[in-house]
């Protein structure tokens, strides 16, 4: 693509992509103009289906986070499905078996629980800790029978457990570690990125995470095998791609979904993952100064809590996890209303307790009706708004310090 006709679709991509004004969203428009560009190149090549640019982006990826091998999918969604199914696959040595159980916190996402249902496994929940909103390790220890086999550990909000005592228990008892990375893209533990301490780490490129190609996922391992099992369970169990002999034959070697991403979606994606350090940078910054302006303020009343990083952490954050303190929880719902009636954009953290969820009950997932208090205080108390990718001007500072604390008279 020349010169002139990138200066055309700048003009062009300019011209319809205006940004609402007097709002704090979620997630603003993250995608530059370069990014839409390289989706456009892959439509105007007529390459629209998985192709060389999807390859280019899974290498690039692996070797950001420091895997051996990245599967690009259309989803984070797809990606936990694929890892929940490729434990269970024949084609893998001491695989699970039906009713095998995999521990899970309560504080979690329903695509993150749901392929545990779905690959025949029973679902154990564990309670979290406060602090970090994540998977509880004195609570782990506790929960751990003979009938465990794997744990679905969740990075809530760029944030994490203690990962060295998480990997001493999944040593010691033999367990596989699936780690959802959907919220947490960038975020290091002791300096090695979360979703490579396990057997299988998933990403989401969904709008409002740390990157986005619109939709979209990323499945990581370590193991060869593992990567051959994934790559035929992405599409139709065929083995074209790892068969040289046979890139175009039907040969089905394995069981299989069509959870292809397109090459337009690994194009933008490519093109973002080059940004990830700086919006990791930026949106920390955010954070960072919300949080000092709201406690600065002569209407702060510590009406809120944050959470901060795991120790060892460097996070990645996804948004700004807020809980409501005691004197103002009766007043969650109206103040919630009152936010995004005024423009900002606020959304549960996670799903709350998800034992909460009527499909719980459907499943018959809780059936001795266990309660797990710290995931239903972070229900009652707890909410986030997003951190941005560009620098928070002044006036979106005061914009928030106006709005959030007006809980007050609520």
């Amino acid at each position: 693509m020349n010169n002139k006709e990138k200066i055309f679709l700048n003009k062009l991509i300019n011209k319809y992509s205006k940004e609402p004004r007097g709002k704090y969203l979620l997630t603003p428009d993250s995608f530059s103009n370069d990014d839409i560009i390289q989706g456009i190149s892959t439509l105007l090549k007529k390459k629209i289906t998985m192709s060389d640019v999807t390859k280019k982006f899974e290498k690039k990826f692996a070797k950001v986070v420091g895997a051996k091998y990245a599967l690009m999918v259309n989803s984070g969604s797809s990606a936990n499905l694929l890892a929940f199914f490729a434990l269970i696959n024949p084609m893998k040595k001491k695989r699970l078996r039906p009713g095998d159980e995999c521990i899970i916190p309560s504080l979690c996402w329903s695509t993150s629980l749901w392929p545990i249902v779905q690959s025949g496994l029973k679902p154990k929940f564990v309670d979290i800790d406060r602090g970090s909103l994540n998977l509880s390790i004195d609570q782990l220890k506790k929960k751990i029978t003979k009938k465990t086999r794997a744990i679905m550990a969740v990075h809530i909000l760029g944030n994490s457990t203690n990962m060295i005592e998480l990997n001493k228990i999944i040593k010691r008892k033999n367990l596989y570690l699936i780690e959802d990375t959907c919220e947490s893209l960038g975020s290091s533990y002791k300096k090695k990125k979360l979703g490579t301490f396990g057997d299988f780490g998933t990403f989401s490129f969904y709008y409002s995470h740390q990157i986005t190609s619109g939709e979209g996922g990323m499945i990581v391992c370590n193991d060869k095998k593992n990567y051959e099992i994934l790559h035929s369970l992405r599409a139709h169990g065929w083995d074209r791609g790892l068969n040289k002999k046979n890139q175009k034959s039907f040969n089905f070697i394995n069981s299989g979904f069509n959870l292809r991403p397109t090459e337009t979606s690994a194009a933008i994606g490519y093109s973002q993952l080059k940004k990830l350090n700086k919006f990791k940078k930026i949106r920390s910054s955010n954070r960072n100064k919300i949080i000092k302006k709201l406690q600065s303020s002569k209407k702060w009343r510590e009406q809120f809590t944050f959470i901060y990083p795991a120790k060892n952490l460097d996070p990645s954050w996804f948004g700004l996890p807020i809980l409501i303190n005691k004197p103002y929880i009766k007043k969650k719902r109206k103040f919630l209303n009152y936010l995004n009636k005024n423009f900002i954009e606020t959304r549960p953290i996670i799903s709350g307790n998800f034992i909460n969820q009527k499909s719980i009950n459907l499943y018959k997932l809780n059936q001795s009706k266990e309660k797990f208090p710290n995931a239903q205080n972070i229900d009652d108390r707890g909410f986030f708004i997003g951190v941005h990718v560009n620098p928070i001007s002044n006036k979106e500072l005061n914009f928030l310090e106006n709005k959030l604390l007006k809980i007050n008279e609520i």
